[in-house]
């Protein structure tokens, strides 16, 4: 390179706001992202997308500086333990896990790759950090879940006419370990609302499918990605059964479910990105706390209402994000 050559370099780096100076690294480096969602799931793909454009926002560019090593478990956990030793072999320098089978699987293999983790509901119940203002270890991350909203979900069941005297509760135990938890909080709830709560664990399509069954009750489906998974056939039963149910995430809604009150998984997508990047430029999981959810979004669907016959409260309608007629 000639003199020329070497002072137009300069000046070009010159020009270069400092920031993004700073953001560019030496060497490409490697980020092994492992979801519960199928690859092909909606949701899934939303999330990826607005992953990639978030590390973007931060300098970290896919297929540039950042080589990607996407993994989707569609809500098996077999597969994700399978999927979890192929992204610990691929030697990646930090882990994104979505979801909390993500978390269990990855932590039982690693204990100094840095985990990020995002959609994990009571991170310190299950031991993946020690508290959340000094997580302690390899991993940190966000929530989806803060103590109040089980109570919520059972409240907003007895806002629907007519009324409703008993909830089920629907989860699958192996992919919402964290299930009891939510439950206690949902009995608390229920003694002070006079509803009787009864809980149903679901693990496959048959166990699904016999919720066709219960008509005699309002359905609270806890989060849990297995549910997530198999919505279109959980949606079905519940339909069939003709009874109001209360979902975890907006996409139930939007696919026919009665209400659902969630947080904001897309933000924790976003805010998991800042911290892949302060963590691949030198910042320790270990002094970097979780964060709670800060953005909730009530959302009912009238047609399904108008569909089973129900009616939901004025202040119930009043309070709703969206509204679907």
């Amino acid at each position: 390179m000639n003199r020329r050559e070497i002072l137009a370099l300069l000046g070009m780096t010159a020009a270069l706001p400092a920031s993004v100076v700073a953001q560019q690294p030496n060497t490409t480096r490697r980020l092994g992202v492992l979801s519960v969602t199928a690859a092909d799931d909606a949701i899934g793909q939303v999330r990826s997308t607005i992953l990639v454009e978030a590390l973007a926002t931060h300098g970290w560019k896919e297929h540039g500086n950042l080589k990607v090593d996407w993994r989707s478990g569609a809500g098996d956990r077999a597969r994700i333990a399978r999927l979890a030793d192929e992204l610990i072999a691929l030697k990646p320098d930090i882990l994104l896990a979505v979801g909390t089978p993500s978390v269990e699987e990855l932590r039982q293999r690693t204990t100094t790759i840095p985990i990020v983790f995002a959609v994990v509901t009571d991170p310190v119940s299950q031991g993946f950090v020690k508290n959340l203002a000094h997580p302690g270890g390899n991993i940190t991350g966000f929530t989806d879940y803060d103590g109040p909203l089980a109570g919520k979900w059972l409240e907003m069941l007895t806002q629907v006419t007519p009324k409703v005297s008993r909830v089920v509760v629907v989860y699958n135990p192996a992919t919402a370990p964290f299930a009891p938890l939510m439950l206690r909080t949902v009995e608390d709830a229920a003694r002070t609302l006079h509803v009787t709560v009864e809980a149903a664990p679901v693990h496959d399509a048959a166990s699904i499918a016999a919720l066709a069954s219960r008509k005699d009750c309002g359905l609270l489906i806890l989060p849990d990605f297995f549910t997530m998974a198999n919505r279109a056939h959980l949606l079905v039963a519940i339909s069939e059964a003709r009874v109001p149910a209360v979902f975890w995430s907006r996409t139930f809604v939007d696919e026919g479910g009665l209400m659902s009150y969630s947080t904001d998984s897309a933000e924790q997508i976003r805010r998991a990105a800042s911290y892949i990047d302060r963590i691949l430029k030198g910042a320790q999981p270990a002094d970097l706390p979780v964060q709670n959810p800060t953005k909730f979004e009530l959302a009912v669907n009238l047609k399904t209402a108008r569909a089973i016959g129900a009616t939901l409260s004025p202040s119930l309608l009043a309070i709703a994000n969206d509204v679907i007629e």
